[in-house]
């Protein structure tokens, strides 16, 4: 089981400025005595989520509020504060509610300095001696569907609630909950060193794991590749041959959707595809790269959304003809979770395309996907990010590659 971290609580005694005062001796009026009303003592507990998958949908969690004093609350308050830091847009995080019935509900939030506010629109009498458990669900949806948005990350959530009761909105008692926020993994394992041009396809698998606690919606993962390739994946015990998906800002670059467009993956689970690639037989001899991407809530613009990108898989084209070819497994790499300066996958428009040599696509991890997250080819610049540059010029939005430093491992 999850446990949460950094919780921390703290209480506002109502009386607490009276008592200062009168030790001051600053001669305030005689006390009131024990016959007269005392004001409601609210306390708050909320059990946040250990963590949330950034573009993933939102996990439930719960508020409990109790009145320990002796007076009954006609109307208690929920206000909520979400700090992710400065790098998360406007429109990053989402909070719902459930105070009664089944419908789910949104709690408006304001943005400013890096922080979400909003307080839960409705209120509810709490009697003295009495709690209530109010449900809630949190997100970090980055976009919409089909128009993901890739501008920001954040690595953690740091959740404030705040109760009050009446009309003044002070706050008698506030929690503070730390939420990690992860993303999904992506990578290519077992890929040969060489393959021959003209020759038979050779053979991979490509993974895709949702490590979070995060439903998602509408993935599509894409094995980004030259325009001299052809790509199979095997559905049902046939290999189906993939359509290219191009973009017009980058013809040369070819995109081929290994787990079929807006799939879904459950919380912690994980998707593996057996793939096999073929060169044509005019492609140049030379080193070439493979690399897996997967997009979340991708539009009708290919390469766009939030996006999480593994490393990338370098394999030698022979020759049309040559004797040599025989598939070979590359070296393993470990990967790990580093943020980008330029964050954005690199492909080979030609197979003489050098690629880095200290960069494998395989992964030894049980799942075969790569926890590492774009980053440029050899020469500085990616093909993908000059589609990124023509985006954003042309005013259709910048193409998100989210740079997550790391993924933590829980028991």
């Amino acid at each position: 089981m999850n446990t949460r971290a950094h919780k921390v609580r703290s209480s506002v005694a109502v009386s607490g400025t009276a008592l200062l005062l009168a030790a001051a001796g600053l001669g305030l009026a005689p006390a009131a005595s024990a016959a007269e009303p005392q004001p409601p003592v609210l306390a708050v507990d909320t059990a946040a989520p250990a963590e949330v998958g950034l573009a993933g949908l939102p996990v439930d969690f719960t508020t409990k509020v109790s009145n320990t004093g002796t007076t009954d609350a006609s109307s208690a308050r929920l206000t909520y504060r979400i700090d992710g830091g400065a790098g998360l847009p406007p429109n990053a995080v989402g909070l719902e509610y459930r105070l009664d019935g089944t419908e789910w509900k949104k709690v408006p939030l304001t943005y400013a300095g890096g922080t979400f506010s909003g307080e839960m629109p409705e209120t509810f009498p709490l009697a003295a001696g009495r709690d209530r458990t109010v449900r809630l669900r949190i997100g970090v949806p980055m976009g919409t569907p089909h128009n993901g948005d890739g501008n920001g990350a954040t690595e953690r959530l740091k959740l404030t609630t705040l109760v009050s009761y009446g009309a003044s909105g002070a706050a008698t008692d506030t929690d503070d909950d730390t939420i990690e926020v992860d993303g999904l993994g992506t990578g290519l394992s077992g890929v040969p060193a060489t393959a021959t041009a003209g020759g038979p396809a050779v053979g991979f698998q490509a993974t895709v794991a949702n490590p979070t606690a995060s439903g998602y919606e509408n993935v599509t993962d894409t094995l980004i590749t030259s325009k001299y390739a052809s790509v199979q994946v095997l559905r049902s015990g046939t290999w189906e041959t993939l359509t290219p998906v191009t973009s017009d800002a980058e013809a040369d670059v070819y995109g081929f959707d290994v787990i079929g467009k807006d799939a879904s993956l459950a919380a912690h689970s994980s998707t593996v595809v057996k793939v096999r690639v073929g060169y044509r037989e005019d492609t140049p001899a030379g080193k070439t790269t493979l690399r897996s991407c997967v997009f979340v809530n991708q539009g009708s613009v290919p390469f766009r959304g939030t996006t999480f990108c593994g490393n990338e898989a370098t394999l030698t084209v022979l020759a049309a003809g040559s004797a040599g070819g025989t598939p070979t497994p590359a070296p393993t790499a470990p990967a790990t979770r580093t943020p980008s300066a330029t964050p954005a996958p690199s492909a080979s428009p030609s197979a003489s395309t050098e690629a880095p040599s200290a960069t494998s696509g395989t992964t030894s991890g049980t799942s075969g996907a790569s926890s590492r997250l774009a980053e440029t080819g050899s020469n500085g610049t990616s093909t993908i990010a000059a589609v990124a540059g023509a985006l954003v010029l042309a005013g259709a939005g910048a193409l998100g590659f989210v740079a997550l430093r790391r993924r933590r491992t829980r028991a």
